[in-house]
């Protein structure tokens, strides 16, 4: 069957977590309410930082960007596993599945790149403090965001048309909740070797490089906390970095952990639960940490109600 030319109707087979009836109606529940947290959550903290003029700086310029990507990540994977939940239809037409392949990867990117420029943030704001506002400038900022956006459009783009050329002859359950780009390769029966080539570069390039940017940033920032005299001073530059630091070890953590579990088991329910790590409990636990580690955003959330 061959999945470029449209002359059938290709449609996959998304096979989830469990078939146990008596589980569906709980973890139905669970994602749920796991869903409207993440929305809820992230939704407030884009509402106080728009409301609160205290607020209207880099830093939260970027982690309202950051919130909004959480909504849009959570709502590419989310509704339709809530639906196959509720539905005995398990089925995804081919362009519905290449649709979540590319904004499952689309989203991440900007994650990724987002937590790189707010790392960058954090190191003129503390390494060179009298000259923030000159180098931070809204123009700057901008072009960060910008930039962004073109490297996640263009990559995940890549990545699809690639896809659009494969062909597909073998079963088409999937053992996931959505559409993951290794799980849809596995089943093609054409050459894969230019997908692979291009997940093991896209990974060291948008992944490992903006990870070494963000230590080298904080290596930095290290050395300059420790060159400030007042405990109340190091205390100060400490508590701007501590959420940031919490949400790139939770996300770095979660996609490690869904690395290497794919990369070490082969059981499909172990790989599945993994990936909840990073599409669903990650977006979730984002605003928590930023409101509840953040004086600025819990005076802002407050002054909103």
């Amino acid at each position: 069957m061959e999945a470029g030319n449209h002359t059938e109707i290709l449609e996959f087979i998304l096979l989830g977590f469990s078939e146990d009836p008596e589980l569906k109606p709980l973890l139905f529940g669970l994602f749920l309410s796991m869903y409207l947290v993440t929305i809820l959550g992230n939704l407030l903290i884009i509402l106080a930082i728009i409301s609160d003029h205290c607020l209207h700086t880099p830093m939260y310029f970027f982690l309202s960007n950051l919130s909004f990507v959480d909504i849009c990540f959570s709502t590419t994977i989310v509704p339709k596993m809530l639906l196959n939940m509720h539905s005995e239809n398990k089925a995804i037409s081919y362009m519905d599945c290449l649709t979540q392949v590319y904004f499952s990867m689309f989203f991440p990117i900007l994650d990724t790149l987002l937590l790189t420029a707010m790392a960058y943030d954090r190191f003129v704001a503390i390494c060179h403090p009298l000259h923030y506002t000159v180098i931070m400038n809204p123009h700057l900022c901008g072009l960060l965001v910008f930039i962004t956006w073109i490297i996640g459009f263009m990559t995940s783009l890549l990545h699809i048309s690639l896809m659009m050329h494969l062909t597909f002859c073998r079963g088409l359950e999937i053992p996931h909740f959505f559409c993951e780009l290794t799980h849809i390769l596995k089943l093609a029966c054409s050459d894969i070797f230019l997908n692979w080539t291009l997940i093991y570069l896209m990974t060291g390039v948008l992944g490992v490089f903006p990870l070494i940017g963000i230590l080298y940033s904080y290596s930095h920032i290290a050395s300059s906390v420790r060159k400030i005299s007042s405990s109340g001073g190091k205390q100060k530059a400490f508590s701007t970095c501590g959420s940031h630091l919490s949400v790139v070890s939770l996300y770095y953590g979660t996609s490690l952990w869904v690395y290497f579990s794919s990369n070490m088991t082969h059981s499909s329910q172990r790989n599945s639960i993994a990936s909840v790590m990073y599409t669903v409990v990650t977006p979730m636990l984002n605003p928590f940490i930023y409101s509840l580690r953040n004086k600025d955003v819990k005076g802002a959330l407050g002054r909103l109600f």
